[in-house]
């Protein structure tokens, strides 16, 4: 009895393992090879800067559907992906990296009132704007260094965000997560920048915080490119005409425009 026992399942076992190696077969979803090369040659970072939800997909999609490869800005191997896309393009990808545009830490920027809420820039946002006097000004909770894939970005002494452009993949995630839209993506080879977003008057800017731009204009009288414009009570740079000299830096009363 034991030894039939044995036999009927063995073959039932057997039967089972045919039958399932049999509609795996007939079932059997083709994938194209070309996904899995292309994937070999992204950098696994997931961050959906592409738009995509992670690597996985942005590969199906260049591979399948002739997505724009170059969209990976977190450094993908573009000359290998377009060899195994049989393309002969021009691979180069202006990197930009991240800059928080605002200077105003602890040490120079006013509260308003003592936030003693959660510790997270989205919560203190939900009171009265946040704390700072500043209605533009950086609170400090460090919610883009959270979100940051790369921990390029850390929180300093003083509570304001510090970025390191070695580490940024320019996934943008920084961007999204900041409630008071700080961040910036800036080509990296543009070295000079405004580090400040106040759009308020000159003495509104002076009663809130120690070194955020008072709209003088005089970096844009400064500027022998026409670079550089005050632009709702703030300094805004175009990078298609900035050369990075600098003379705005040397100029700017407050010390807000930076070169790195």
């Amino acid at each position: 009895m034991i030894t039939e026992s044995i036999i009927t399942l063995g073959a039932l076992g057997l039967g089972f393992g045919l039958g399932l190696a049999y509609l795996s077969k007939k079932f059997e979803v083709k994938v194209d090879p070309k996904i899995s090369k292309v994937r070999e040659f992204l950098p696994s970072a997931n961050c959906g800067a592409c738009g995509y939800a992670g690597c996985d997909a942005f590969a199906e999609a260049v591979a399948c559907e002739d997505e724009d490869f170059k969209k990976c800005t977190a450094g993908a191997d573009m000359e290998k992906i377009a060899e195994v896309m049989g393309k002969s393009v021009d691979c180069s990808v202006e990197r930009k990296v991240a800059r928080i545009l605002c200077d105003g830490d602890k040490k120079v920027a006013k509260d308003k009132f003592d936030y003693k809420g959660f510790e997270k820039c989205s919560s203190a946002a939900m009171v009265a704007g946040g704390q700072k006097a500043c209605g533009y000004g950086c609170m400090g909770y460090g919610d883009c260094a959270d979100v940051c894939p790369a921990d390029a970005i850390t929180i300093n002494k003083d509570d304001l965000p510090v970025v390191d452009e070695m580490k940024c993949i320019s996934c943008g995630k920084c961007v999204l997560a900041c409630p008071k839209n700080l961040y910036e993506l800036i080509p990296q080879k543009n070295r000079v920048y405004v580090k400040c977003s106040s759009k308020n008057k000159g003495k509104d800017v002076v009663s809130a915080c120690k070194v955020g731009c008072i709209s003088c204009k005089i970096c844009e009288r400064t500027c022998k490119f026409d670079a550089i414009h005050v632009v709702d009570n703030i300094a805004r740079i175009d990078y298609e005409k900035c050369v990075n000299c600098g003379a705005c830096v040397l100029k700017c009363p407050k010390k807000i425009i930076k070169k790195i």
